[in-house]
C-alpha cells in the first residue's frame, strides 16, 4: 500500500525511546520529515542519528512545563502535518491513595500539552488541507487497569477531548485518532513490572508471564506493531477514519 505521505512534515513527542521512537522511525522510513521532541538532548541526538535519510530535526522541551512548550513550538518556525501526541504514563498505584497533585501533573503532562501542540499545528494543517493527529495512550479508556488509577483518569479525559476535537475538525481534512497499546516491551512495562513485584512479591518472571498470559497473543508487543498503526493513521489511506480509539493490544481488551 502506498501511503502517500512522503516529505510531510511530522512532530514525534516522547520519541527518544518505546512507541515514540519507534513511530519515529516508521514516519521516516515511508519518506516523512520528523521532528523529535523530548527533554534529553543527548536521546535525541542518538535517534536522530538513527533516522533514514530525510529532512529531520529535533526540540527540547519538558512536557511538565506547557508555557515553555508553547515557547519551543514557536520559536521552531515549523510547519507540521502530523502531530503524535505520546507521553510517558504516571507512576502506578491505587487511585484511592492518589494524591491531588499526582493527577495535576499528569493533566499537564498529557491534556495540556497535547492541547498546546494542537493549538500550534492546526493552523498550518488547515491551510495545507491535511492534518493528522494520533494520541497515544492506554487501552485503559475501554477498560480501566488495576493498579494504574491516575493513568486511567487522565488517558479517559484525552479520549474525550480528542473526540470532541474530531468533530470540530474533520471538516477541515484533518482527523484525530486514539492508538491504544496493550503491554508493550518498553522502559514504561518494565517499571510497572518491577513494581508490581515488589507489591505482590512476585518474581519479575511471574508477573512479565502473567502479563503476557493476559492475551491472547500470549506475549508483549514490540513498539514497531504500536507504530504501524501510529503510521497508518497519519496516512493519506486513513483519510476516512476520525474520532476512533485503535486497541493495538493482541486482543487482550475484553470489550469490543
Amino acid at each position: 500500500m502506498n501511503l502517500n505521505i512522503q516529505n510531510k512534515n511530522a512532530l514525534v513527542c516522547g520519541s527518544t525511546q518505546g512507541i515514540g521512537k519507534a513511530s519515529a522511525i516508521g514516519l521516516a522510513t515511508e519518506g516523512v520529515n520528523v521532528t523529535l521532541i523530548a527533554r534529553n538532548e543527548e536521546k535525541l541526538k542518538a535517534v536522530l542519528a538513527e533516522l533514514p535519510k530525510g529532512n529531520h530535526s529535533y526540540i527540547v522541551a519538558d512536557f511538565s512545563n506547557p508555557s515553555e512548550l508553547k515557547e519551543k513550538i514557536e520559536a521552531s518556525n515549523l510547519n507540521f502535518h502530523i502531530l503524535i501526541n505520546n507521553t510517558g504514563g504516571p507512576a502506578g498505584g491505587p487511585v484511592f491513595n492518589a494524591q491531588l497533585d499526582e493527577f495535576e501533573r499528569a493533566f499537564t503532562q498529557h491534556l495540556k500539552c497535547n492541547h498546546v501542540l494542537v493549538q500550534a499545528v492546526v493552523p498550518f494543517m488547515k491551510e495545507a488541507g491535511f492534518g493528522r493527529i494520533i494520541n497515544v495512550i492506554s487501552t485503559s479508556v475501554k477498560q480501566p487497569l488495576d493498579g494504574l488509577g491516575v493513568s486511567n483518569t487522565i488517558r479517559g479525559a484525552v479520549a474525550n477531548w480528542s473526540k470532541t476535537l474530531a468533530n470540530e475538525l474533520g471538516q477541515f481534512n484533518i482527523t484525530v485518532n486514539n492508538v491504544l497499546p496493550g503491554a508493550t516491551g518498553t522502559e514504561r512495562l518494565k517499571e510497572i513490572i518491577n513494581n508490581k513485584a515488589a507489591k505482590t512479591g512476585l518474581s519479575v518472571d511471574e508477573v512479565s508471564k502473567n502479563m503476557m498470559n493476559a492475551s491472547p497473543a500470549k506475549r508483549f508487543a514490540k513498539p514497531e506493531e504500536i507504530a504501524n498503526a501510529v503510521v497508518f493513521l497519519a496516512s493519506e489511506s486513513a483519510s476516512f477514519i476520525n474520532g476512533i480509539n485503535v486497541p493495538v493490544d493482541g486482543g487482550r481488551t475484553k470489550s469490543l
